[in-house]
């Protein structure tokens, strides 16, 4: 498929359509049901910020919910739970306070278990011009490294394995940067990325409030 402009859909629900950059690894974090093998093109759509704080829903091209993320408010600091489409808990995200990099933790499923720690990401410098954050897994998943950088120019995001590109951010259906109102993104992930794990760096990109 790659060459082609289209996205179709497939048996799996998900578009088909032109990589973002070639790049042959397999990126399994979350889980490998979550590594489509071809391109994905999903959608963040923000539906609310107030008391009971953030919600987001992601969509495929049949505007079916593939992930959900909940963010209620904490009174001591900032945690984002990652859903599957039946509200399951797939990674919970928490702000670590003592942090000058703006820390975050990622955990398995609902819990903070030392045990179920995945990986940490914070900024790769305290002051930046641009945003860079770092992904340090507490245990080898894969070789290379991971960041995510995003511009103050275009609200635009790219996530990066080694030197690969391996997902993008740069469409946004109404005026305003990521999530601010209640504009929706488009994201383009790679073949046999996880789109789960791609989803949970670009929400801790928002929350730095680094560039959004």
């Amino acid at each position: 498929m790659a060459g082609t402009d289209s996205y179709q859909q497939t048996s799996y629900g998900f578009a088909i359509g032109t990589p973002v950059a070639t790049h042959n690894t397999n990126v399994a974090v979350v889980s490998d049901v979550f590594c489509c093998p071809y391109p994905l093109q999903l959608t963040v759509k923000k539906k609310c910020k107030g008391l009971s704080g953030a919600k987001l829903e992601v969509v495929d091209l049949n505007s079916n919910v593939v992930l959900r993320v909940d963010g209620p408010h904490d009174s001591f600091s900032k945690k984002r739970v990652l859903c599957d489409p039946a509200g399951y808990p797939l990674l919970t995200m928490r702000e670590k306070l003592t942090s000058l990099h703006d820390g975050w933790t990622v955990h398995r499923g609902e819990g903070s278990d030392p045990r179920e720690l995945m990986f940490t990401v914070k900024r790769s410098h305290a002051l930046q011009w641009r945003a860079r954050l770092d992904v340090i897994f507490q245990s080898h998943y894969l070789p290379g490294n991971f960041s995510v950088v995003g511009t103050y120019f275009d609200d635009s995001a790219k996530v990066y394995h080694s030197n690969a590109i391996i997902a993008e951010v740069k469409e946004k259906t109404t005026f305003g940067g990521f999530f601010k109102g209640k504009q929706n993104f488009v994201v383009r992930i790679n073949a046999g990325v996880d789109y789960a794990f791609i989803v949970s760096l670009l929400v801790i990109l928002n929350e730095t409030n680094t560039i959004f």
